[in-house]
């Protein structure tokens, strides 16, 4: 297997989920100031062509049952409503700067490929396939139903709608996708986003299985934006408008290219994931782009190796910044002897946080804590261990030993496979939601032991990985120890610590 090192992960695979523009002095200026006329009258003009659309696309379901509602649209309803739909929709995105729309290829027939599959997804620009895909049917979020106009058109189309927070929701939803991509031209082509997200499309990230569950031919298709301004993508995925995207696009075009159909051998239509992956491969290498497995788990950026959730992002690297070099060992034995001082729980607030980590600014504390917790509170246990690990200051062996200690509450020397999953999430720094196979190749009848865990994380070829590549100090990092010839380690602040031993022993020993 190819090996993979986290720490040049930049360099190797660009990241998807950050786009960075640089922008000289006078482009800003003058994007300021030809954005501040373009942009009012771009969103005026969108907006007055999605108000006409409305009346249009809720009439074609007008006075219609239930039942009618749930079968294909046919007939002068469709031949009337949807070419109409169609030039609005044109209209719309015309008024947003994109003059010319390029097509490469061509669509093939929905008997000949039910769904069109879409890469890369970069914003809600992308919705301008759908007119060379002639208003093809698409996959929605049901939120998006309550929405003004939106709500309107996504009944026009006919959607598939699905909650993300319910799973019985995605349950009816894979099985309405499957009896629609196996109608045999009973309904209409579908056109989906295999991603699942937004990215910066400087790289593919996994697809997901949904268009692929049902084993049909797909037509796979690029797109590209020859204006590198037009999407701009940060951190938290927000799609903010460029000044300076409303002056280029007045020149800006959209480029779609639809390949061949992808026929799917017998193991692909029996492997969902397999099909999936296949076909991410054959789009990346069209595209001239690397093809990953990194992945959207809540709004954490990560990449699988075996089951497990590896962060794009590490938040003790961002913790260790915030920090600062001098101040880490000090803030970690403050947290370990939190964690061992026979509490039960080893949460801490914003406030608490703050003070165990010496830090007099409350902003950085709830900063950090925003890093491991959706809330003002964080488990000590996750900060500890995530720092700790990439700091440099503690062996890994003398690591997980305190680990397996923090989790074992009941001191039974065995963990369960929800102590594993909070133990390793706590290591890597990012909940942990696969951890079966894991916890199946550790434990021996039925018990896993602190030997057996560390067994497997550094002879299993796959899992060692982990330690190997991911758990390891962050390059040049100040805070990284050397090990001397007595078997010591120094670190920055020349404090000794002995090798395979965790600050809070010495502290204790001394």
């Amino acid at each position: 297997m190819e090996k993979f090192d986290w720490q040049s992960a930049a360099r190797e695979y660009p990241h998807p989920f950050v786009h960075e523009v640089k922008l000289s002095r006078a482009q800003r200026i003058r994007g300021i100031i030809l954005g501040s006329i373009l942009c009012p009258l771009r969103v005026t003009l969108a907006a007055f062509f999605f108000l006409i659309m409305w009346p249009f696309a809720w009439l074609r379901l007008a006075w219609l049952s239930e039942e009618e509602r749930s079968r294909p649209v046919t007939g002068w309803r469709r031949w009337l409503f949807h070419p109409i739909i169609w030039l609005l929709s044109r209209a719309v995105f015309f008024s947003l700067g994109f003059v010319w729309v390029k097509v490469k290829g061509h669509k093939v027939d929905l008997k000949k490929a039910p769904v069109l599959v879409v890469a890369p997804h970069s914003s809600f620009l992308d919705m301008l396939v759908l007119c060379p895909a002639q208003l093809a049917t698409v996959v929605s979020r049901s939120e998006n139903k309550s929405l003004p106009v939106i709500g309107a058109l996504l009944e026009f189309n006919q959607s598939v709608l699905v909650s993300r927070k319910d799973p019985e929701s995605r349950k009816n939803a894979v099985a309405q996708l499957t009896e629609r991509l196996t109608s045999n031209g009973y309904w209409p082509q579908m056109l989906m986003f295999p991603e699942g997200t937004t990215t910066n499309g400087r790289a593919l990230i996994k697809f997901k299985p949904g268009a692929f569950l049902a084993g049909v031919p797909v037509q796979p298709v690029l797109l590209r934006y020859p204006n590198k301004l037009v999407t701009l993508l940060n951190k938290t995925l927000q799609w903010p408008f460029c000044p300076h995207h409303w002056r280029r696009t007045m020149v800006a075009f959209f480029l779609s290219q639809f390949l061949p159909v992808y026929n799917p051998s017998q193991e692909e239509k029996n492997n969902p994931n397999l099909y999936a992956d296949n076909v991410q491969k054959l789009m990346a290498k069209a595209l001239g782009v690397p093809a990953t497995d990194y992945v959207m788990e809540g709004r954490v950026p990560v990449s699988k190796l075996g089951g497990l959730s590896l962060p794009l992002d590490s938040p003790a690297r961002e913790t260790l910044s915030l920090l600062g070099a001098s101040e880490v060992q000090a803030a970690l034995e403050r947290m370990i002897d939190k964690c061992q001082s026979g509490a039960q729980e080893s949460k801490a607030s914003a406030e608490e946080l703050a003070s165990i980590l010496g830090l007099t600014d409350r902003k950085t504390a709830a900063t950090i804590c925003g890093l491991y917790s959706k809330d003002e509170t964080v488990d000590l246990r996750n900060v500890y261990l995530s720092v700790a690990t990439v700091s440099g200051l503690v062996s890994f062996k003398s690591l997980l030993h305190t680990a397996f200690t923090l989790f074992d509450r009941e001191g039974r020397g065995s963990l369960s496979e929800q102590n594993l999953s909070d133990l390793l999430g706590a290591l890597l720094g990012v909940v942990q939601h696969n951890t079966k196979d894991f916890y199946t190749e550790a434990s021996k009848q039925g018990q896993l032991t602190e030997g057996n865990l560390l067994q497997v994380l550094t002879t299993h070829p796959t899992y060692q990985r982990i330690v190997n590549e991911y758990l390891q100090p962050e390059a040049g990092s100040r805070l990284s120890f050397k090990v001397l010839a007595s078997e010591k380690a120094v670190n920055n602040n020349g404090n000794t610590v002995h090798k395979n031993e965790s600050l809070h022993y010495n502290k204790k020993s001394e």
